[in-house]
């Protein structure tokens, strides 16, 4: 089985960015991570990066035709402001687990609004890097393998 995951804008500065928020860990090592436990789980990972909308939504859209069987997606800023990649999620017909570092329910009132949960099979928020690896176990739940 195949999980993409995808991380959306200024993802690429984390472990500069904002540590107190985001933590120390740079995106190339969560990556790492994300493979390692992927492997462990019997999962074959992909890891992208994109500051561009546009990109993220081929992504989505080009998916299955890639083989992948779910998705992980942290689409940061654009959790909040992008109906676009919202209708790619509902579009695409496969299950996909929204992510975040911090917890968006405890920050600024504008970022504790998710356009895209709704679309996505569940939402996992809060706990740092662990994040992403809770949604890597929970695909090997849902998928049954």
């Amino acid at each position: 089985m195949k999980i993409l995951t995808i991380h959306g804008p200024n993802l690429n500065l984390l472990g500069l960015r904002e540590p107190e928020i985001y933590g120390s860990k740079s995106l190339e090592t969560i990556n790492l991570e994300i493979v390692r436990r992927g492997q462990e789980l019997e999962l074959t990972t992909v890891c992208r990066q994109s500051n561009h909308e546009g990109e993220i939504i081929d992504w989505l859209q080009n998916a299955g035709k890639e083989g992948f069987s779910g998705i992980i997606i942290n689409p940061a800023a654009f959790t909040h402001t992008s109906i676009a990649i919202r209708d790619a999620i509902a579009a695409i017909g496969l299950p996909v687990i929204e992510v975040h570092l911090s917890n968006i329910n405890a920050r600024e009132e504008f970022r504790q609004k998710s356009l895209t949960a709704a679309v996505c099979r569940g939402t996992i928020s809060g706990f740092g890097t662990t994040s992403y690896l809770v949604a890597l176990e929970t695909f090997k739940l849902l998928l049954n393998i």
